[in-house]
């Protein structure tokens, strides 16, 4: 790659950098799979730079990089191996009910009981402030899927989500 491609990847990931690590969380709800999944995507987005530059909508094409790592970890069996013998206890990490972080904790869980699918385009649409037609870009995917992915997945988030407003309220 030449110096100024270099430098303008550069600029464009330093720009973009806590936004996709963001999204990426927002996908797999896990700190360090979120990390793997944006150096994959980043590590696609600089062999492919020239390609990628010269596209209509960066981001989408970025989005759309990021959502294929996230759903190809999601397909590898050893995904779904947990590391040592038995699961940490994490009673004394799990903060009191009254602390604010309820309604957060409760989203994620939500988010993470979505099927990949429909949290990719909740997630791209709501977290990512993408429209409808750039999460479509983004998926390779129909706008009308992504209106139906979206009403399903919200349908399920608020179902999921009412009983923790219900009590925040009371």
């Amino acid at each position: 790659m030449r110096a100024d491609e270099d430098r303008d990847y550069v600029d464009y990931v330093r720009g973009r950098l806590s936004r996709l690590h963001r999204l990426a969380y927002m996908l797999c709800s896990d700190g360090h799979q979120a990390d793997d999944i944006v150096q994959a995507t980043l590590t696609a987005l600089y062999v492919n730079w020239r390609k990628a530059a010269a596209a209509d909508n960066l981001d989408g094409y970025v989005h759309r990089i990021m959502v294929r790592r996230y759903l190809d970890e999601r397909r590898r069996r050893w995904s779904r191996v947990l590391l040592g013998n038995h699961v940490p206890d994490t009673a004394e990490a799990v903060p009191a009910a009254d602390d604010g972080f309820g309604e957060r904790d409760a989203l994620a869980a939500a988010l993470r009981g979505l099927p990949k699918g429909q949290r990719a385009v909740v997630v791209l649409r709501y977290f990512g402030d993408l429209t409808v037609e750039q999460t479509a870009e983004a998926l390779g995917c129909s706008t009308g899927n992504v209106k139906s992915q979206c009403a399903r997945g919200l349908a399920t988030l608020r179902g999921a989500m009412a009983p923790v407003v219900e009590r925040e309220r009371s």
